[in-house]
């Protein structure tokens, strides 16, 4: 496997932390990486092995406000600033091989951000796989908290809190909990206007969910207490896509983080084959 570290600058003259992961013979395909709140996309480095020896390419930012990028913890100005961020990485990953296959892969806020990315810009991918995404929470489901995040959003859209995350629920194992609070780069930040933004493109990709045009690997599991199953299953039964939703029995938040998580990735690089296998005939 090579790995390559990058840097990005957005449209409005942030600097983005990047890398790639590529295997050392030729590549079926690129996926682009768009990880969650509070993390870093060097979280998936083991992901990113899984991903190369299969044959793919993996590349990866960490999303402004997070990990090496520049931006206020937990902060951005809005979702439309993160689709621009996204775009950027996509036409990196389109850049690297226009003839091989290009997929986008976002769990937790990313899968939010992804789902947004794809009704908003409508991109030529040839799939998108989508995991744990933030659209319902235990917060959204509470209409005074919302209406005050609307409002506080607003008001003060700069100013940050405790993103509130149940970290016990990230993982079955404890080692991967004990690595998540013990890691300098992860924070716990999330502002006031992004709370909003949250809630806001939530309302947008449930209403629009059926304009999503490219295959679609939606996964999530029955025992997450971060993003719950509830959301996944309402865009499942939404989209006129061509769609394969996974869910797994008992299974917490980061289904790449599971001790069964060899499970999770041979039924991911299967999907990945067959979509990758329709543009090599």
């Amino acid at each position: 496997m090579k790995h390559v570290e990058m840097q990005w600058t957005t449209n409005d003259a942030l600097k983005l932390y990047a890398q790639k992961w590529e295997p050392e013979s030729t590549t079926r395909g690129t996926i682009c990486l768009v990880h969650g709140l509070g993390e870093h996309s060097s979280r998936y480095r083991h992901w990113a092995e899984k991903l190369t020896a299969a044959g793919y390419t993996m590349l990866a930012y960490d999303l402004r406000g997070h990990g090496k990028s520049d931006g206020k913890r937990g902060h951005s100005p809005s979702f439309d600033h993160h689709a621009d961020d996204i775009n950027i990485l996509v036409e990196k990953g389109r850049a690297l091989d226009s003839e091989k296959p290009l997929f986008i892969y976002g769990h937790s806020l990313g899968g939010l951000l992804v789902l947004f990315f794809l009704i908003q810009r409508q991109p030529e991918l040839n799939g998108a796989i989508v995991t744990s995404p933030g659209l319902q929470t235990m917060a959204s489901s509470q209409k005074a908290k919302v209406a005050a995040a609307k409002i506080l959003g607003s008001l003060a859209p700069g100013t940050c809190i405790a993103n509130g995350l149940e970290l016990d629920g990230l993982s079955c194992n404890p080692a991967v909990i004990k690595a998540y609070l013990n890691d300098p780069l992860v924070h716990n930040q999330i502002s006031l206007g992004m709370g909003k933004d949250m809630f806001a493109a939530a309302e947008y990709v449930y209403e629009n969910a059926s304009s999503i045009a490219i295959p679609l690997l939606l996964m999530h599991g029955s025992d997450d207490r971060i993003t719950y199953l509830s959301g996944t299953e309402k865009i499942a039964k939404t989209v006129s896509c061509e769609c394969a939703f996974k869910v797994w029995d008992g299974f917490n938040h980061e289904l790449h983080n599971e001790p069964e998580q060899d499970e999770v990735f041979n039924y991911l690089r299967k999907w990945l084959d067959g979509h990758a296998r329709k543009e090599e005939v």
